[in-house]
């Protein structure tokens, strides 16, 4: 059975509000005799990336702000970042915040991150608004890499063990998650995999990136995104993407099912804001966001970046979340990233 955490649309779960007694304490979506507070008028937001500079969230992060603003949808969407532990320390930051106005990227990797670090606040805890998108990793290496293809890689790794370094986003996210996944599909199992792999993790794609470009790491494993233009430029080779279908960016570059692993396996992104905000306000930045996704510029940023559209809101996006955070507590046990 292939090993897949793609994220598709929930099927047959109705578009409801979230109830005034939901643990992430507000209701989303509109009317109703639960929800009588007209949607708030945003007017200005703040953005929080849970991330360094130079990576997917941070590139997603200044797309909403750009289109927020340029569409004159807000005032003003000042970006923050706030890097660390695999976005927890801007989770933590989020509980904290006290304007309700307030939007923080997440997505699989904080996920995975909420779980290895046992992180005192989770995504549960917050008020979710929007998944966004979705996107295929790709694994690369630098140009003058000896390993030609992702078996030559995964055979080092199995072979060599700690001496063949990987280098990704935070640990336990969406690339340590994959770099996982990828040894299981060599016959290794959760012991095996913990003693073999020596993976580095980094704060933001910027990282990984002067990593593998100083001959730091043996490869990389990150979003099409952040890793394409170096592809375009010689600099990197990528070996293979993680999805079905090859990937936008890299049309080139063989999945990881072309390259005779059964691997599917993309990243999404979305928003949340703070816990415990009014109806009303988060019904007002899901409205916000909606109006924002159907812009041109956001159609456009879609495509300039490789991204697949994968708008959610409201019940559906809780509870995505909700299965998502059991899917990949399951993962992480299974491959021996967490007990």
């Amino acid at each position: 059975m292939r090993k897949s955490l793609a994220i598709i649309a929930l099927a047959g779960v109705a578009a409801l509000t979230l109830s005034g007694c939901n643990p992430r304490g507000a209701a989303v979506g509109g009317g109703g005799a639960e929800s009588e507070e007209a949607a708030a008028q945003v007017g200005d937001v703040s953005i929080i990336v849970p991330a360094d500079p130079g990576g997917g969230w941070d590139q997603t992060g200044r797309a909403v702000s750009a289109v927020l603003t340029d569409e004159d949808l807000v005032g003003t969407a000042a970006v923050t970042n706030i890097g660390g532990a695999g976005g927890t320390v801007g989770l933590a930051s989020l509980a904290n915040e006290k304007d309700p106005y307030t939007l923080m990227v997440t997505g699989l990797v904080m996920v995975g991150a909420v779980e290895t670090n046992a992180a005192e606040n989770r995504i549960e805890d917050a008020t979710p608004i929007a998944r966004l998108t979705e996107e295929p990793l790709v694994v690369v290496v630098p140009a003058d890499s000896e390993y030609q293809t992702l078996q030559d890689l995964v055979d080092a790794v199995v072979a060599d063990g700690q001496s063949v370094t990987i280098t990704g986003g935070s640990a336990g996210g969406a690339d340590h998650i994959l770099a996982g996944l990828l040894l299981e599909e060599a016959g290794l199992d959760g012991a095996g995999i913990t003693e073999k792999l020596n993976y580095i993790p980094n704060a933001g794609g910027g990282e990984a990136v002067s990593l593998l470009l100083g001959n730091n790491a043996a490869a990389g494993i990150s979003g099409v995104g952040e890793f394409a233009e170096y592809v375009e430029s010689g600099d990197l080779r990528a070996l293979a993407v993680s999805s079905d279908e090859p990937a936008q960016l890299l049309p080139d570059t063989p999945t990881m099912i072309d390259e005779g692993f059964d691997i599917t396996y993309t990243n999404w992104r979305g928003l949340l804001a703070p816990g415990g905000i009014s109806d009303a306000d988060a019904e007002g930045l899901v409205n916000l966001v909606t109006e924002m996704h159907e812009s041109a510029a956001w159609q456009e940023a879609l495509e300039t970046n490789g991204w697949t559209d994968a708008f959610l809101t409201g019940d559906e996006f809780s509870t995505f979340v909700d299965e998502n955070v059991t899917d990949v507590t399951s993962t992480l046990k299974n491959i021996g990233l967490v007990s």
